[in-house]
């Protein structure tokens, strides 16, 4: 089957379930050992696939037991790996709770090469000269380096994990499609200036869903503590862009864990 790639990036998927415990105390002591080798033997496989990262997680409080966060190329893939992980225990042990499909894209605010190169002509530097070379190089690496991070992400494996969907507003009055690009881009320049105070403390991922899910795009936090969660989401909203044009989706938090530890935890 030939494989579905996007153009550029790769394709997310979110998948939330509840464990049916009444179900799982049917099986036998046998029964269970076999459905905890399938699918550890299930998430070594799907690790090993190559371009394909693949995240099991403790969902905290009553949403959701069980979560996973997959990323792949192919669609097929997605699609394969999504329906192997629900009926990874058997049949009608997981039962679905939320999921969410999106892909990974650039940025379309971010700096481009042009305005770099003017801002350093506005600082008087002629663009013969060798500190002008020099940066202009630099700011190519770092560019190069953030559209890599965006499209092909190495999933941070700190413990917390805050997913939530988002989209941008369009009523009367608060239409952010109705504004010109020139104002958008002023708006999210200041919108990351907030996100960059939190380097080194808050990890994000923002994944594209349009035309893919119910929403524009999919949030994924990763940090050391929920205290770090907390405190950029409650300061983003203050942002412009959050405060006037956002729409927030339900929010989750997972807790990356080991599948011994994971399966400890929900009592397998």
């Amino acid at each position: 089957m030939e494989p579905i790639l996007p153009t550029e990036g790769r394709h997310v998927l979110h998948l939330f379930f509840r464990l049916e415990h009444a179900q799982w105390d049917l099986l036998s002591p046998k029964e269970r050992l076999e459905a905890k080798t399938r699918l550890a033997n299930l998430v070594k496989d799907v690790r090993a696939e190559e371009g394909t990262q693949l995240l099991t997680l403790s969902m905290v409080s009553a949403k959701a037991d069980l979560g996973f966060m997959l990323v792949a190329p192919d669609l097929h893939a997605i699609d394969r790996i999504g329906k192997q992980l629900a009926l990874s225990l058997g049949p009608g042990m997981l039962l679905p709770e939320f999921s969410w499909l999106s892909m990974t894209e650039r940025s379309e605010y971010t700096t481009t090469e042009e305005e770099f190169a003017g801002s350093l002509a506005d600082e008087g530097l002629a663009e013969s000269s060798e500190d002008f070379q020099k940066r202009l190089a630099d700011f190519r690496v770092r560019m190069d380096k953030y559209a890599k991070d965006r499209l092909e992400p190495n999933l941070a494996d700190w413990p917390v994990v805050c997913f939530y969907p988002m989209s941008k507003r369009r009523s009367r009055g608060q239409n952010w499609y109705a504004l010109d690009f020139d104002a958008r881009k002023k708006l999210m320049a200041g919108h990351a200036r907030v996100g960059r105070t939190y380097a080194g403390r808050v990890r994000q991922l923002i994944t594209g869903s349009t035309g893919l899910d119910d929403g524009e795009w999919f949030v994924t936090l990763f940090a050391q503590t929920t205290s770090d969660i907390k405190a950029i989401v409650y300061e983003m909203r203050f942002d412009e862009v959050s405060a006037q044009y956002a729409e927030f989706g339900e929010f989750f938090i997972g807790l990356q864990l080991p599948l011994d530890a994971l399966f400890a935890r929900l009592g397998l």
